[in-house]
């Protein structure tokens, strides 16, 4: 069993290419992330900028976060969307 763990941990991780291919944002997310092609990962950095930027995060649940116009289109039509769901909602914008 010990010997597996020390395998395991000397190899490095590789970054999965589907997160790296550059997608394409739909016209209502570039209004949030900007119009130019980016990973996946990318979009969602930019999402999080705006979202602390913006103060839209729970004050109470910081699991959630509120929608102001310009994300409500992106979380279709909902005030409030939980992190783990904006991630998915997001992906639905993304070409």
């Amino acid at each position: 069993m010990a010997k597996k763990k020390a395998k395991k941990a000397g190899k490095k991780r590789k970054p999965n290419a589907a997160f790296m291919k550059p997608m394409n944002p739909t016209a209502t997310l570039a209004a949030v992330i900007g119009s130019s092609a980016m990973p996946r990962t990318e979009v969602t950095k930019k999402i999080w900028a705006y979202i602390k930027k913006n103060g839209l995060q729970d004050k109470k649940n910081r699991r959630n976060i509120n929608a102001d116009d310009k994300l409500k289109p992106v979380f279709g039509g909902k005030a409030q969307v939980s992190m783990f769901e904006m991630t998915k909602l997001v992906n639905k914008h993304l070409k």
